[in-house]
């Protein structure tokens, strides 16, 4: 068991809440086709109040730390705040489009002491990333920027999300990260936004597509062991948790609402009107999150792809039931393995109805 194996395992058996996923705004200076925020101001916490979340994070056992939004750096504050994360000895991941990193900002996170920077790149071609930006120049003031912090000796991930508008891009985009010795993370999911509209999934990449992406070496390396079949399920299988979502870490929004993750809604609680450790210990909805195991959850429990599945019970969540399938996951790992799931089969889809979607659409966006 790895050290970080190791850490979590406890975390879990002690109920501490090991990391936590804090948007500071979800003000932006892009307008990504596939996001899933609402960008209006509704009143976001103040430096005070963020400050003070911080600390009883840190009190409560919190180590890892993940900075984001919107655009962070947005926030004037926003070096005031790493700063403060940073004195209390958190282990922070900041995350942003790196338009407005110039020397001097590059300077100051270099200062600061960040793990790691996380910034999305969409396309290596301006036409594609930025159309998906929405920002004339974007893509050059991002690479300007992942170049430079690269230099500082800064470690810089570039996250790719796929969808339809990029995804013959992703290998020269994963060529151009490597290129610029930063490390790189592809995501194909699209998910709904957080106010539960899903218009926004017309932007996943048909299935077809997705097939090829998991059988290129270059982006999944082990191809033949990616795509290989499920394992057997076992009991290890049936009493395990679905995620770390509410076991060991949180999100928690601009307007200080907590979830059991970004991409799971389900309020649990406002650190405004109450501590942050009170809602993680007593919160009613984060205990219901816990008490499920892969034995509860009515489809999946029955799937030969329990064990492998990369299913998330905050899409599940949006899709009507946390304890229900999430069609994107069963669409993968259909995709990724060829054995049709548990969710398919109760969405009544025929073997004949999966070739012909597998061809034109995400079996996900049919259902």
């Amino acid at each position: 068991m790895s050290l970080m194996q190791e850490m979590n395992a406890r975390a879990l058996s002690l109920g501490v809440p090991l990391s936590a996923h804090v948007d500071l705004t979800y003000r932006c200076n892009e307008r990504c086709e596939h996001c899933y925020l609402d960008h209006d101001d509704k009143g976001e916490m103040s430096t005070a109040e963020i400050r003070e979340l911080l600390e009883e994070m840190a009190e409560a056992g919190v180590l890892f730390l993940t900075l984001s939004g919107g655009e962070p750096l947005l926030r004037r504050d926003c070096f005031e705040i790493i700063g403060h994360a940073r004195s209390l000895l958190f282990h922070v991941k900041l995350k942003t489009n790196g338009v407005l990193i110039r020397e001097q900002e590059a300077a100051r996170l270099r200062a600061l002491g960040l793990e790691q920077i996380q910034i999305s790149v969409y396309s290596h071609r301006p036409e594609i990333h930025d159309a998906i930006t929405k920002l004339p120049g974007s893509l050059q003031r991002t690479l300007a920027a992942i170049r430079f912090l690269q230099s500082q000796g800064l470690k810089v991930t570039v996250a790719n999300v796929l969808m339809r508008g990029n995804l013959r891009d992703s290998e020269a985009v994963q060529k151009l990260a490597t290129g610029m010795g930063a490390r790189y993370a592809l995501d194909p999911t699209i998910t709904p936004m957080m106010s539960g509209d899903r218009s926004v999934l017309r932007l996943r990449i048909p299935a077809k597509d997705l097939s090829d992406v998991f059988r290129n070496p270059a982006l999944v390396g082990d191809a033949e062991e990616f795509c290989a079949p499920p394992a057997p399920v076992d009991e290890r299988m049936m009493e395990g948790i679905p995620c770390s979502a509410g076991h060991t870490a949180c999100y928690i929004s601009p307007y200080g609402d907590l979830f059991p993750c970004v991409q799971f809604p389900l309020p649990c609680g406002n650190v405004r009107r109450e501590k942050f450790l009170d809602i993680w210990r007593d919160s009613p909805q984060l205990a219901e999150v816990r008490s499920i195991r892969g034995k509860n959850l009515p489809t999946c429990s029955s799937c030969a792809h329990l064990g492998s599945c990369t299913r998330c019970p905050g899409l599940a969540y949006m899709e009507g039931n946390m304890r229900g399938p999430s069609s994107a996951d069963c669409e993968k790992s259909f995709v990724r393995t060829g054995v049709v799931t548990a969710g398919m089969k109760a969405r009544g889809l025929s073997d004949l109805a999966i070739l012909v979607q597998i061809q034109t659409q995400p079996l996900a966006a049919a259902v």
